[in-house]
């Protein structure tokens, strides 16, 4: 049986991944900050599976998490978790907190189940991160979450060199709007801001994505799946954006 730590996992992207690998027959570990989203979510899912609460910002409360898990070989991390908006410079600026999450958090995240990783027998290990369609974009006023993704995939290709000598592989997926909470809540706060409704600007976002839909967590949880089965791929950025990153 594989198993597999999930950062971001009470919710959108993170819980489908999860999912996803327990219809596989995986078993899944669980962080996030909100520990009764995860608690929820574990009740939803069939198998046998770890809920830890840990602040992905703290190197030193994912250590304590990584304690929880002395000892437990792991086949692969998957590190989704991240926030999103707008960020303004001022005494409210939100930069720190959406690099030190996304950028700071997934190194954190990493680093502390290393060892869990480094463990396992299979003859390949997995590292995967949620990266985003806007490392690639620029977006007005989303400096620190357009940063902080461009910087995961950095990131990404500094560990899969550093890694490949250990059969650690090491991608990253960049998905565009996708039907999450996260998203919806994008969706409205823009539309508040230029005074229109959310779908009137549903229709507007959808101008830039050729497909002319949103997708599904499912077939991000898909996508990562494959990456944890594959043997070949390390370094790589997976775009699922609806063909967004064209109309860069």
């Amino acid at each position: 049986m594989k198993t597999y730590i999930v950062s971001g996992a009470g919710s959108g992207i993170g819980k489908a991944i999860v999912k996803q690998l327990a219809t596989e027959g995986a078993q899944c570990i669980l962080i996030g900050r909100d520990e009764a989203k995860l608690k929820t979510a574990v009740s939803e899912i069939e198998g046998n599976h770890i809920v830890l609460a840990a602040d992905i910002r703290s190197a030193e409360n994912l250590e304590t998490a990584a304690n929880a898990l002395t000892g437990l070989p792991v086949d692969g991390l998957i590190a989704n978790a991240g926030i999103g908006g707008e960020n303004y410079w001022g005494d409210n600026d939100r930069w720190n907190d959406i690099i030190s999450t996304n950028l700071t958090g997934t190194y954190n995240f990493v680093n502390a189940f290393l060892p869990n990783l480094r463990s396992s027998t299979a003859p390949f290990k997995q590292v995967v991160m949620t990266s985003s369609v806007l490392a690639r974009l620029g977006v007005a006023n989303y400096s620190a979450y357009c940063a902080s993704k461009a910087g995961l995939l950095g990131l990404m290709r500094s560990w899969a060199v550093q890694f490949a000598p250990e059969n650690i592989l090491v991608n990253a997926v960049c998905p565009g709007w996708v039907d999450t909470e996260m998203s919806q809540e994008g969706l409205q706060g823009i539309a508040d801001g230029i005074g229109i409704t959310k779908d009137e600007f549903y229709d507007i976002a959808m101008q830039s994505v050729p497909l002319r839909k949103m997708s599904q967590p499912e077939e991000i949880s898909e996508l990562i799946s494959y990456l944890l089965r594959q043997k070949s791929i390390t370094g790589q950025v997976i775009d699922i954006n609806g063909g967004a990153v064209m109309n860069s």
